[in-house]
């Protein structure tokens, strides 16, 4: 892995509380991994305090959600060259230390994407919500019978990819609730992707936006978007066009 240039994208928006720490433990895992962390739009100390822990940071003018953030890492990554990209979100649930296992198949070439899944083994670690989880579950269901291929947790944002992965989302990534859609357009793109199970820990500071509420809402409107987007002749858009 030395030989390649190796990036770690962290979208975070008002994570001044955690940050820190994921930026600390990304480091502790790889030195050699550039960590970038993509502040969307936060009005708290969370530019200040990724910058101070070694971080290069992107800031966004305004909050444009996870998905124009996290796309604007990947964009960053395709234009900077960079071989292979991690995603770890900034509220510190991924655990950076289990990035091996997520990589591998990726750095094996038996894989474009390798996603982090909660699902695919033992449940130990922390478990969210049973809402969520019953959400999670119905849209992996969905998104299975779409793709005839079982996946598990099609919400995960902990992810490594190679310049083949890079590139499709740095050209196209939804932006409201994203990686359902994202891993229909993974397939659709003919991408290997593959899941490894992994643990979540439980955010150290702050709080989930993600309410019971919001959890239906999101389930809705995934599924909408999943449709629509079944009915798109150009799966995505051409560099430049």
């Amino acid at each position: 892995m030395t030989d390649l240039r190796r990036v770690a994208i962290v979208p975070a928006y008002n994570e001044s509380g955690n940050v820190g720490r994921v930026v600390d433990e990304l480091v502790a895992f790889d030195p050699g991994l550039d960590v970038v962390v993509v502040d969307d739009g936060s009005v708290d100390d969370t530019s200040r305090v990724a910058r101070e822990h070694g971080a290069r940071v992107l800031r966004l003018p305004f909050n444009l959600g996870i998905g124009g953030a996290v796309q604007t890492g990947f964009r960053y990554a395709f234009e900077q060259n960079y071989d292979i990209a991690v995603r770890v979100d900034g509220d510190g649930q991924h655990d950076p230390s289990q990035l091996g296992a997520v990589l591998a198949p990726v750095l094996a070439g038996d894989a474009d994407i390798a996603i982090g899944s909660r699902f695919a083994g033992p449940s130990d670690g922390y478990r969210s919500s049973r809402s969520r989880r019953v959400g999670i579950r119905l849209l992996a269901w969905v998104v299975s019978r779409i793709i005839r291929r079982r996946v598990t947790d099609t919400t995960s944002g902990f992810q490594a990819l190679n310049r083949n992965g890079i590139a499709l989302f740095a050209r196209d990534y939804p932006h409201d609730y994203p990686e359902v859609e994202a891993t229909v357009m993974v397939f659709r793109h003919r991408l290997r992707a593959v899941e490894v199970p992994v643990s979540m820990r439980e955010r150290a500071a702050g709080r989930s936006s993600i309410t019971t509420l919001r959890s239906i809402y999101y389930m809705i409107k995934v599924l909408l978007a999943i449709f629509v987007g079944l009915f798109r002749r150009e799966v995505v858009p051409e560099e430049g066009s």
